[in-house]
């Protein structure tokens, strides 16, 4: 009880002084990722946190998912793809092939499966830990349109690799290319189209509902939310990916939805946040004790490389040739924080691979998401500020 007044107090405290703390290098991630930690420390950890992380964090990232899409500007999208087709397609793979590399140098004793295993988990960025610098009007939206695309639609496009690796890992994937090619493009096209039929159908009937007066702004959040779970359920069902889903499902909601703005969204959103905080505080609260009193020289160093070396060069890579200039692709190569997605393909796959290989793979996992809560957190608002005055 002692713990849980304790959260109710810092919570409060954050929404009371969110605006001025949104101007300093303190973010709701840190706090919240900081408060779990330090109260398992304190003798307030629960075995069970584990498994309420899992559906907190995912239902989480579906959530803020679609509300991300939905307030993207897909006919601008359409013209400025460019930057995010890159990322997505050139920038991902080249991350996973480098990162490997990284791995395999720096643990020689790992399986390459396993080491390519690490890199997949560790390539996604984070919608959540990325909202200090996309909400931030002082940031083109052009950048802004682009990072949020790419967060949205790189941990789904990461998940059948990750899964395809980890059976790899475990031992169970040989002779089973033909399989993982069907996967893989059931996730890619199945997903899309469930959310954007959930999303479009959606749309429809809230417009047809505002249009007749028979609904409130209210209950339109909670028919925003609903639909977001809707799009990623209906994925799963039909074999598609339900991150994926929740992106274009918010895509196409947000093109279609006549009621773009006001509280409906900053209703959703809030929703939104608040799991995505309650995720952080049971990181720290479950996984973070054991992943700190693990981590070492050579797993800081992948993590750091990770963060620093290999998103950094991937990015840049991709967006040779286009229109990016040198400080574009440095913020965009720099603002891929790691998050709930790693952790969350962290505890998904490593039920099913050797114990040797799956702690440190859950300990390195954890350890990246503190550790990129807390430098992308200070640099977010600073950086934004001086990218902002050079572009303009």
């Amino acid at each position: 009880m002692t713990a849980t007044l304790i959260i109710a107090i810092v919570t409060i405290a954050w929404c009371l002084l969110s605006r001025r703390l949104s101007q300093t290098v303190v973010t709701a991630p840190m706090v919240f990722i900081l408060l779990g930690y330090a109260l398992a420390e304190g003798g307030g950890r629960d075995a069970e946190v584990i498994h309420v992380l899992h559906a907190v964090a995912e239902l989480a990232l579906v959530v803020l998912l679609f509300l991300d899409a939905a307030q993207t500007d897909l006919r601008k999208l359409r013209s400025h793809r460019q930057w995010p087709v890159r990322m997505l397609l050139v920038g991902l793979p080249l991350a996973v092939a480098l990162g490997t590399g990284m791995v395999a140098l720096l643990a020689p004793n790992w399986p390459l499966a396993t080491a390519a295993l690490a890199a997949a988990i560790l390539a996604p960025t984070d919608a959540a830990l990325g909202q200090a610098v996309i909400s931030n009007p002082q940031v083109p939206a052009r950048q802004r349109q682009a990072l949020t695309v790419e967060s949205g639609l790189n941990d789904g496009l990461a998940l059948p690799l990750v899964l395809m690796l980890a059976s790899l890992a475990a031992g169970t994937g040989s002779g089973e290319g033909g399989y993982w090619l069907r996967f893989a493009a059931a996730q890619v096209i199945l997903g899309p189209a469930a959310g954007i039929a959930v999303g479009w159908a959606g749309a429809r009937l809230m417009n047809l509902a505002v249009a007749r007066g028979t609904s409130s702004e209210a209950f339109e959040g909670i028919a925003t939310l609903a639909l977001a779970g809707a799009a990623y359920v209906l994925a799963d069902l039909l074999g598609g990916n339900g991150f994926i889903a929740a992106f274009a499902g918010g895509l196409a909601f947000g093109h279609v939805v006549t009621r773009r703005s006001g509280f409906v969204y900053h209703f959703a959103e809030g929703d939104g946040q608040i799991l995505a905080w309650s995720a952080f505080l049971l990181i720290g609260l479950g996984l973070m004790p054991d992943a700190v009193r693990a981590l070492d020289g050579r797993m800081l160093a992948i993590i750091l490389l990770s963060l620093f070396v290999i998103r950094p060069a991937a990015i840049w890579l991709s967006l040779a040739g286009t229109d990016a200039d040198g400080p574009t692709r440095l913020f965009f190569g720099w603002f891929g924080p790691r998050g709930l997605a790693t952790a969350l393909f962290a505890l998904l796959v490593v039920p099913d691979i050797d114990p040797v290989e799956a702690e440190p793979i859950l300990h390195l996992a954890v350890n990246a998401v503190w550790i990129s809560a807390m430098l992308h957190g200070i640099t977010a608002a600073p950086l934004s500020r001086r990218f902002a005055r050079r572009q303009a």
